[in-house]
């Protein structure tokens, strides 16, 4: 009588296995792309850290690439922030930049796909470049919106684009360093050094009027 018990239950837990298996491999993949880098992390040891059997990966994710390409396009958000209103100083730009900074936290995401496996993949892969252009393209007209949000005076709109796009640039090229000071122990931009940026960004929107 106990043992039919015992072969349901352990067809209970298969299936809970195998309704979780997705999310479990797309976890252990992002900690492993991050931790090693995508060429480096073995489908074996993707499956390993997800504690499923190898097929199941290769069921649910054809190929290593498309694992990753699963990652960017469900784990990078569909909108950066949702309203520019938490942000926006009124008067004064430099203050909301350095808020718009606090507010997407690239450098120090709680995603890893956000904080280093896009900027370390971007290179190689075409999914990761495409991602990483998207949030470029997104971030320059949050940061355009802000700026003329928080403007003291009316400002062109080709100026509120060039200043836009020095403070992404400027930010793109901080949070892509991340990987650097990883590694090697590169210092990151502190906090004053990030306002100063901004303080030079909304300076600029000035001048150029």
């Amino acid at each position: 009588m106990q043992m039919p018990k015992t072969r349901r239950a352990g067809r209970r837990r298969s299936a809970k296995v195998d309704g979780d298996a997705r999310q479990l491999i797309l976890d252990a993949a992002e900690k492993l792309f991050a931790a090693q880098g995508f060429d480096a992390t073995a489908t074996a040891s993707i499956a390993a850290a997800a504690g499923v059997p190898k097929g199941l990966v290769f069921y649910y994710f054809p190929t290593k690439d498309s694992i990753l390409s699963t990652l960017m396009s469900e784990r990078v958000p569909p909108q950066p922030i949702d309203d520019i209103g938490t942000v926006v100083a009124p008067g004064d730009p430099a203050t909301s930049l350095v808020n718009l900074d606090a507010a997407l936290n690239l450098r120090d995401h709680h995603s890893s796909v956000l904080r280093v496996i896009m900027w370390r993949e971007a290179d190689t892969h075409p999914d990761v470049r495409r991602q990483l252009r998207r949030l470029r393209d997104q971030m320059l007209d949050l940061t355009a919106k802000v700026l003329q949000a928080s403007a003291p005076v009316p400002v062109r709109p080709g100026t509120l684009r060039a200043c836009a796009a020095a403070w992404v640039s400027a930010m793109f090229a901080i949070a892509s360093t991340d990987r650097l000071h990883t590694l090697d122990n590169i210092p990151l931009p502190s906090a004053d050094e990030v306002l100063n940026i901004a303080r030079v960004v909304a300076a600029g929107m000035t001048h150029m009027g």
